[in-house]
């Protein structure tokens, strides 16, 4: 019990600044580079589809896309159950567990990526552990929403958040430079690419994660302790009963669904979609900016929507984000007939991460507002609706995929996602930011 804090009260300013300011940034520290890391492992096969065929392994554009969309599903999965853990057993304990138990299924990738009998089901079931990193969201967001004051939770949430978010641009920025670097003696032979002859050692970008999991995960169990917001799992479920409940996960789907989503698809996308015209692009050379333009945009407009207000930032990502994807309909970006289109295609799409951050800071302004009457609530939405949004790198690799062997083109899919765009954006502007809407926020 040493772990868990005592009269915990950061709304209290004598004790605040005598106590809880300390902690809670340091708490904030800790936990937001053990996100960073379970972001870049979760987005890591967003890479490792990419280079795949081209070292051997023989999988359809279905069996990438799937390859690619699974750590989504099993980060919207494991998210779910994260949800209710920080309530349960602490920061502590969950923090440092979730981040040692991600060095697994980065030892099984590292091996698997050298052995040619590797199976297409063994980089699922590999895929699928790495979603863990994705899970780790849901409970590491609701702590920190417990150890500040309202007037800093936007602020604090935007920060982790944004700076966790850079995990996937650091995937995907360093990646490309440690394929090339060898260091046989520590992680096996290369692996030749029979396009180019070079040799690559794609085991790199998983054991590189394995040192610093490893002591983020031992600083967690030292250094961290546990705010006393404690609920049984079933008391947790009272979170459902509330329509808001629904509509926050609405919104939420709508930012952070589209962010994670298109993280993971934007690579392969670039790939289907431009990988067959000379001078085709690397995809691996344009996949980490947008990550990296909505992560840090995310940072910055945590502390602008505590000035704000987060739902009229959310109402103008809804409605940027419907304009964003009639751009790409309508300029022929996603059906290209030329690489005259890509810079298009390239641009329209940042122009979505940046609004998407923004997105992404504003909802988590909202949520502990609209649930202000109880702070153990509003952490369980947060964790929950990241837990739904957590499915967007499954749901666009899955459902490109679907569109693009059905009709040809990734169109009707984002038709789609344009929908539930303008559907969330008018939840958001009926209830939480018109004149005298429901809960203002």
């Amino acid at each position: 019990m040493s772990s868990w804090l005592q009269n915990w009260n950061p709304e209290d300013e004598k004790f605040w600044e005598s106590t809880g300011k300390k902690i809670a940034w340091n708490t904030l520290t800790i936990t937001t580079i053990s996100l960073v890391m379970s972001f870049a492992t979760w987005f890591l096969f967003s890479v490792v589809v990419v280079k795949l065929p081209g070292i051997g392994f023989d999988f359809s554009k279905m069996q990438l896309f799937w390859l690619a969309a699974m750590p989504g599903l099993a980060g919207g999965l494991f998210r779910i159950l994260h949800t209710f853990l920080i309530p349960m057993f602490g920061t502590r304990l969950v923090v440092t567990v979730s981040t040692l138990v991600k060095i697994v299924p980065l030892l099984m990738l590292g091996f698997a990526v050298g052995d040619s009998n590797s199976t297409f089901g063994y980089f699922m079931l590999i895929a699928f552990l790495l979603g863990m990193g994705g899970g780790d969201f849901s409970s590491f967001m609701p702590s920190t929403s417990t150890f500040f004051p309202k007037r800093l939770i936007g602020t604090a949430l935007g920060i982790q958040a944004g700076i966790g978010n850079f995990g996937v641009s650091l995937v995907q920025l360093v990646s490309p430079i440690l394929l090339g670097v060898s260091i046989v003696a520590l992680w096996g032979d290369g692996q030749p690419v029979a396009a180019s002859g070079q040799t690559i050692y794609l085991q790199n970008i998983a054991f590189i994660y394995i040192i610093p999991l490893l002591i983020m995960g031992v600083i967690s169990w030292i250094k961290l302790r546990s705010v006393p917001v404690v609920a049984s799992f079933k008391e947790q479920l009272d979170i459902f009963g509330s329509k808001h409940t629904w509509y926050c996960t609405l919104t939420y789907f709508m930012t952070f669904g589209t962010f994670a989503g298109m993280s993971a698809a934007f690579p392969l996308l670039i790939r289907i979609l431009y990988g067959d015209f000379p001078d085709a692009p690397d995809p691996l050379k344009y996949a980490f900016y947008g990550p990296l333009i909505g992560s840090a945009v995310r940072v910055i407009f945590g502390k602008i929507s505590d000035k704000m207000g987060g739902a009229i930032l959310t109402h103008i990502t809804g409605i940027a984000i419907v304009i964003c994807i009639a751009l790409l309909i309508l300029m022929g970006a996603l059906t290209p007939t030329s690489m005259e289109q890509f810079p298009w295609f390239v641009g329209i799409v940042m122009v979505i991460f940046f609004f998407t951050g923004v997105g992404n800071a504003a909802t988590f302004r909202q949520y502990p507002i609209i649930f202000s009457d109880s702070p153990r609530k509003a952490a369980g939405v947060i964790g929950w609706t990241a837990a739904i949004a957590a499915f967007g790198p499954f749901i666009y690799n899955v459902f490109i995929g679907q569109s693009i062997e059905i009709s040809g083109t990734a169109i009707p899919f984002f038709v789609v996602i344009g929908l539930i765009s303008i559907w969330a954006t008018w939840i958001n502007w009926y209830y939480y930011t018109r004149k005298g809407c429901e809960r203002p926020s």
